[in-house]
Order: structure tokens, then sequence, then C-alpha cells
């Protein structure tokens, strides 16, 4: 990497740990500030990077406006929009995001026998965790009975096509990323536990810095 991305990577570590320690502390101020600057942060390094084509750029960094647009969602507080359509709307703005990530590994080159072994292992995924966030969602509104289940799926691609690329710390981000969406989806809709909010933003920050790292392999 060049010195600017370095130095665009340093910055987004800090402003992402500095958004952990608000949530921890439940500073909601400085998260509404943080979050979205972690993104902006993550989104400015992708450009700084030396690639050897900006198609895979691209596709990134739609991905990454998208999960922008969701965070924005859902920080929206209750009197700004119904809390249930704020949660679609980051679904939305998510799943859209997981897509272009999809196209993005694609461009880089998937080869069938790892790809097989990432369908296996979100299979794994989807019918152990996904079902039971499903199974909850149905539960808690009737109206999330499709759009989580098409969401979890777009997840489980999402992984198995990481897989595919047979980058490592690509893999490895996109699993974070699958955790952060899992962790969020079980603790809405099945039970919550103690410090769930900082792992599915440690877990959140650092699987898109990963898959935004995988670039660095091509």
């Amino acid at each position: 990497m060049n010195a600017l991305a370095w130095g665009l990577l340093a910055l987004t570590l800090v402003v992402a740990v500095a958004d952990w320690l608000a949530v921890a502390r439940d500073l909601r101020p400085a998260e509404y500030v943080l979050k979205p600057a972690t993104m902006v942060a993550l989104g400015a390094l992708l450009l700084a990077l030396d690639l050897p084509g900006d198609e895979v750029r691209w596709w990134h960094l739609a991905a990454i406006a998208c999960s922008l647009a969701g965070d924005v969602f859902l920080m929206l507080p209750a009197s700004a929009m119904d809390e249930e359509l704020s949660f679609v709307g980051g679904l939305a703005s998510f799943l859209v995001a997981h897509v272009f990530y999809i196209v993005g590994m694609v461009a880089l080159g998937v080869g069938a026998p790892l790809l097989v072994v990432g369908g296996l292992v979100a299979v794994v995924i989807v019918s152990t965790v996904g079902i039971r966030i499903v199974s909850g969602a149905r539960a808690h509104d009737p109206r999330l009975a499709i759009p989580v289940p098409a969401y979890i799926g777009v997840i489980g691609v999402m992984i198995a096509t990481s897989f595919g690329t047979g980058i490592a710390v690509g893999i490895v981000g996109a699993l974070l990323f699958g955790l952060s969406d899992s962790v969020i989806g079980w603790t809405r809709f099945v039970r919550d536990f103690p410090n769930s909010r900082v792992l599915v933003m440690v877990t959140y920050h650092l699987g898109q810095l990963g898959l935004v790292l995988a670039l660095l392999a091509t």
C-alpha cells in the first residue's frame, strides 16, 4: 500500500475503535458521528489503494455506500420513522451492499471447488442460526416473513462467494460481516445478550475492512 492508504487505514481503525468505545459506553451522540465516519474513512481507503483495475473497486465502493445508508436507517430515532420501517430500510440497504460485494468478488475470480466449500459453510450457518432468526422474525412481525429469509440467503451467497475467491482476508471479512448481521437478527428476534451491540460493531467494521483489503491480493 502507498503512504496515503496506510494513513487512511490508521484513520479507519482509530475512528472504528472510538465508535466501539462509544457503543460500549452507550454514548449515542458520539455513535451517530463515529459509525458513519468509519465507513467514510473506509471508502476513502478503498479509493487510495493501488489496484491493477477499477472494476472491483467500484463494486466494493458501492457496497460501502449502501452500508452507510443502512447505518443511517438503523440509527434513526424512533420519532423520525416507524421502527419496523427503519429496520426494513436498513435491511434493504445492506442486502444491496451484500449483492455489490458478491458481484465484486465474482469479478475478482471464483474457483468452483472453494465455492462449494463456502456453500457448505453457508448452508450450516443458515440451517442453524438463520432458521432461528427467521422463526423469531415471523413471530415478531409477519411482514418480515419474506425480507428476513431473503436477506439471510444473500448473506449465505456472499460468504460462499468469498470462499470461492480463495483470499483469506476476504473470507474472514465475509464471515465477520455475516456474524455481525447474525447478532443483529439474533438479539432482535431471538434474545439479547450482554455487550451484543459492541460485538455487532466490532465484527461489522472488521468484516468490511477485510473485504476491502482482499482487493490487495489482486
